[in-house]
């Protein structure tokens, strides 16, 4: 699936953009689904297990953010786990033995989609070694506009930097901190269809949606068979072993990398959006609700 020249700017950058990984009528199929979990949160008043709502979100104007697990809560998303394509994308950069994690699916609604704060995915969940990553499958285009993924050129050969607030962890760092130049910042931008891979030490984050388009991005996070948490894994190592895609599962494999404990756990729980209600300076505007 990648080229080379592809592979080296992985690893020099720390992100890649694949295009036309999606057919046009695989995106159109997941756009419908996601419409259908749309509408289907009219009717709730606070966030739960399935969905993480907007701010702004009122039982007759739903607006949700976040579908939670979105590979358990419908095939269509589920599927895109064993996507051929999308693990033969993982292949290339780490070898045949592909373990999946979890899934997210951020909704920047036109208008009002919210901002992602500066952070490292690393500090959420380290593991044995950083070989791991978010896949990003674009639902739409991918433009400034609209609050593209953005990350730090090289920030993943760099430190696992403070994610904590008032001595808890609140899921992104204090731009006051000046920890990395954010002027530099890239955006992974592209076509509905493509797909994003970033790093897992990458720092990076999002713009509010200020455009007239959608911004949907469905995040799986994958990592190597032999990169395994720190963490521990709640589920057993049967589940552990279950979340294998491709391959076999492989022992541990210890490599030097900084690392932060998420501890003490953020005040606010049940997403990253808000864990990052705890920061005491945000960098990103929020967008009028």
């Amino acid at each position: 699936m990648l080229t080379k020249a592809q592979i080296d700017e992985y690893n020099e950058v720390g992100a890649i953009v694949v295009p036309n990984v999606l057919s046009p009528d695989e995106v159109r199929h997941l756009r419908a689904v996601t419409d259908g979990f749309v509408d289907r949160a009219r009717g709730l008043t606070a966030h739960n297990e399935i969905y993480d709502l907007e701010d702004s979100h009122s039982p007759a104007n739903p607006r949700v953010r976040r579908i939670k697990q979105a590979h358990l809560h419908d095939p269509a998303y589920g599927a895109l786990t064993r996507h051929p394509k999308i693990v033969a994308v993982l292949q290339d950069l780490w070898g045949p033995d592909i373990r999946f994690d979890t899934a997210k699916l951020n909704l920047k609604s036109a208008g009002f989609g919210a901002p992602v704060e500066w952070h490292q995915d690393w500090a959420f969940y380290p593991h044995t070694n950083d070989d791991l990553a978010a896949v990003g499958v674009m639902f739409d285009d991918m433009e400034m506009e609209n609050g593209p993924l953005m990350i730090v050129p090289g920030s993943h050969r760099g430190p696992t930097f403070d994610h904590h607030a008032d001595g808890r962890f609140c899921g992104a760092m204090n731009p006051d901190n000046n920890d990395v130049d954010l002027s530099k910042a890239i955006a992974l931008t592209g076509k509905a269809g493509s797909i994003t891979v970033h790093h897992v030490r990458a720092v990076h984050g999002s713009a509010p949606n200020l455009s007239n388009h959608d911004r949907r991005l469905l995040l799986f996070q994958f990592r190597a068979a032999d990169a395994w948490p720190i963490l521990g894994f709640p589920g057993g190592i049967e589940k552990f072993d279950d979340l294998m895609v491709a391959g076999e599962t492989r022992p541990p494999r210890l490599r030097e990398a900084p690392v932060r404990l998420p501890l003490p756990p953020a005040n606010l729980q049940g997403s990253l959006y808000e864990n990052q209600k705890g920061m005491k300076k945000r960098f990103f505007a929020v967008a009028a609700q």
